[in-house]
């Protein structure tokens, strides 16, 4: 049992619950704000009054007042008092706002949202050991990952990710084959498709309706004619000879990462490469007890990890495997060489060679 309890200890844990709690409630706010247009109208607006900002979105200006409250007591925008107004400071504007920005993460409180939602169902795996697939959750799942993660590829997956293989960017650029291994709603899929018009792109995903979503989104970026999307496994999609394949943030939920491995790996030409992006971590647990690991080990209790353990293999091998651990899973899949091609603060991108 824990010792006798400190005040001043217990007074500044308290404090710690209440901004937690104010965070959490918070996000459902957040999520709203970017469903609704108020973020962008009132970026857009400049200074603007709870009803000059009801008027700009349709809204009801009751509602949009305590929503404005609400986000200039968290920070998320600015009140003027003597206007009586509110307003967005740049900084802001582009991590809220703008969905084109790098920056950008309201995306992500949808994802946040799905854990809440679906929590009675990872309650119930808890007793029995079962697992949650990735498609028994509620769709906004889906549209936040897409939409979390796109930002971050958008900045950095053609002009870092990629120049930091082996030869890749001249394959890719003189046309090369390449498939993208679990492509979700296809992001990641499109905007290489689009960097390169001389090569050729097939997203595969098991999530049917994903790839629906990814076949709709290719024809509204133009890239239908290098791009094509199949319904699959990582352990059995169709297909060899490729030049480039990848995984994003997936891997680590698979039932069977190693013979997903081994799948990719005999799928690639000998001189091939296999890129893996995965969430960032370190190999030890006392690394990562900071703000991203509590994110991302978060995530992977509610999302990753009952992924794994719903298919065959389950693997549980969870977003915070770390390098090394992933290393091994490269190796275990027949790959020769692995090594850290490049990393971000919320990314390790590793490249594995047949």
């Amino acid at each position: 049992m824990p010792g006798s309890v400190e005040p001043s200890k217990l007074e500044s844990f308290i404090g710690k619950l209440v901004g937690d709690m104010s965070a959490a409630i918070a996000g459902s706010l957040v999520a709203m704000g970017d469903k609704l247009g108020l973020y962008k109208a009132l970026a857009k607006g400049g200074n603007m009054t709870s009803a000059d900002l009801a008027t700009a979105t349709g809204l009801t200006e009751r509602y949009v007042r305590e929503w404005l409250a609400a986000q200039a007591a968290g920070g998320y925008v600015e009140y003027d008092k003597a206007r009586k107004a509110f307003y967005m400071t740049a900084e802001q504007a582009a991590t809220l706002a703008d969905d084109t920005q790098p920056t950008f993460m309201a995306g992500a409180f949808d994802v946040i949202a799905t854990t809440y939602i679906d929590a009675e169902k990872i309650e119930a795996a808890f007793k029995s050991g079962k697992g949650v697939g990735w498609h028994e959750h509620h769709n906004c799942l889906f549209r936040g990952t897409e939409r979390f993660f796109r930002p971050g590829y958008q900045a950095n997956l053609v002009g870092s990710w990629l120049p930091a293989l082996s030869g890749v960017v001249a394959k890719l650029e003189k046309g090369a084959k390449v498939a993208d291994v679990g492509c979700g709603h296809g992001a990641s899929t499109i905007i290489m498709a689009q960097a390169f018009p001389n090569s050729h792109f097939v997203g595969f995903d098991y999530h049917e309706a994903s790839i629906t979503r990814a076949k709709a989104a290719a024809k509204t970026a133009d890239v239908s004619r290098n791009t094509e999307f199949h319904s699959a496994a990582a352990q059995d999609f169709k297909g060899d000879g490729f030049d480039l394949i990848a995984c994003f943030d997936c891997l680590h939920d698979m039932g069977d990462p190693v013979g997903a491995a081994k799948h990719i790996k005999n799928a690639l030409k000998p001189d091939g490469s296999f890129m893996l992006v995965e969430p960032f971590a370190h190999d030890t647990l006392e690394e990562n007890l900071n703000v991203v690991g509590r994110l991302f080990y978060s995530a992977s209790t509610m999302i990753c990890t009952p992924a794994s353990l719903s298919q065959e293999g389950a693997a549980g091998l969870g977003a915070q495997a770390g390098e090394k651990r992933l290393g091994e899973v490269l190796k275990e899949g027949g790959f020769k060489t692995v090594r850290r091609a490049t990393a971000t603060p919320f990314n390790l991108i590793l490249e594995a060679k047949p």
